[in-house]
């Protein structure tokens, strides 16, 4: 097996536990500020959106740095500072002793935060360019999976264990992921290369890929899908409130529903990214946008939970050609020696639209309803594929012409 099959195996294991820790803290993040001495309910809610938020808006800032360090003096050192920092910093949120502890941790992570972007960078540095779209799509197969199970996992041990050893687990699988990349994953990166180049600073270099316009029209589609996806994902347990009502099962029904779509991300996503090897990546996004907008229209016509089920499950299956396919297309039109920083500017791009699309959709919800949200995402994702077909297809095809 090639060297970029071993070390998509590994990244891609590596992925799956970050995203597995990362995200076990989601289910009891609200009982643990609780613990930390906050009581009353809606301060309990403004803390639990400020600290959330806390690790998205540094990253968004502190992305760039790191992919220009990346590019200077490699991928892996830059993955390896990530992934033992983050071990180290969520291991000491469960020696919280109140709310401004945890907020500044969480603040800290995203300062320090970069192991998915990094090991992007590196695969996509790695693998043969016929092959891309296959690599990525199953990088993102990890992402999602830990991104599944991690809830999952972490609302039964907070059952067992309590809260504050989930922390210390987080860090365990973050320092596991480290070490598994440490020892397996071997870069190609010429150091004596790198530093023959001038040391361009963070602004210039966002100047430099801004002048390829492919690369502005991929951050802004990562930007664009972030924002129509995370716009919903807020109000969903409530939209199914609405359609079960406050029944047996309403919890079990929520998380269920939550789930499917990135069950059929994981399954779709090397798949698609196979096909797109054949076809062409922009195809593949171009289709894939239009196949997910569509599919949150009829989201807000249901009138029950399985036909909300069913239609989340097709969503995730095009959702799997989506950013997958924007970093095999970043990658091709990147320089080479700058595959770090351009992908930590989508890094950025990406975690704004996190921070922005739980915020604007919860604030809309109150003057359209929550379905009046879906027909907004659905609207978004199908501008995003006409801004795909103008900006990077209709082009492809005028040129090829």
């Amino acid at each position: 097996m090639g060297n970029w099959k071993v070390n998509l195996i590994v990244l891609t294991f590596g992925q799956f536990l970050v995203m597995a820790g990362m995200t076990m803290v989601i289910p009891f993040l609200p009982l643990y500020i609780q613990e930390l001495g906050i009581t009353d309910s809606q301060e309990v809610s403004v803390w639990a959106g400020i600290i959330f938020a806390g690790n998205f808006v540094t990253s968004f800032f502190f992305q760039p740095l790191w992919g220009k360090l990346a590019d200077r003096y490699g991928r892996k050192v830059m993955l390896l500072r990530s992934g033992f920092g983050m071990a180290i910093v969520i291991s000491l949120m469960g020696f919280s002793g109140n709310v401004w502890h945890l907020l500044l941790l969480r603040i800290l992570n995203g300062t320090i935060a970069g192991y998915v972007p990094a090991s992007v960078a590196l695969m996509a540095s790695m693998a043969p360019k016929h092959r891309m779209g296959f690599a990525m799509g199953t990088l993102q197969s990890g992402n999602v999976a830990g991104g599944i199970l991690g809830p999952l996992i972490g609302g039964l041990l907070a059952e067992w264990v309590g809260f504050r050893p989930i922390f210390y687990i987080t860090g365990a699988l973050l320092f596991l992921a480290s070490v598994m990349a440490w020892i397996v994953v071997k870069e190609k990166f010429n150091a004596t290369e790198a530093a023959k180049k001038p040391n361009v600073s963070i602004v210039e270099g966002f100047k430099q890929l801004g002048k390829i316009p492919q690369l502005m029209s991929l951050f802004m589609v990562t930007l664009l899908i972030q924002f129509a996806m995370l716009s919903t994902m807020p109000l969903m347990a409530l939209f199914v409130q609405e359609l079960h009502g406050t029944g047996q099962y309403l919890a079990f029904y929520a998380g269920l529903v939550g789930s499917i779509t990135g069950f059929s991300n994981m399954i779709s996503s090397p798949l698609l990214g196979r096909l797109s090897d054949r076809i062409g990546q922009t195809k593949i996004l171009f289709v894939s946008l239009i196949g997910a907008g569509l599919a949150f229209i009829p989201q807000a016509l249901v009138h029950n939970v399985w036909q909300l089920f069913a239609i989340r499950f097709i969503l995730g299956i095009f959702i799997g050609g989506l950013l997958p396919t924007v970093n095999a297309l970043i990658r091709k039109f990147t320089p080479d020696g700058m595959e770090s920083r351009s992908y930590s500017f989508n890094s950025s791009f990406l975690s704004l639209g996190n921070l922005l699309g739980p915020i604007v959709g919860g604030t809309l919800s109150g003057w359209i309803g929550i379905r009046g949200i879906f027909y907004t995402a659905a609207f978004l994702l199908l501008f995003n594929a006409i801004w795909v077909y103008k900006k990077l297809l209709y082009k492809k095809t005028v040129q090829g012409a």
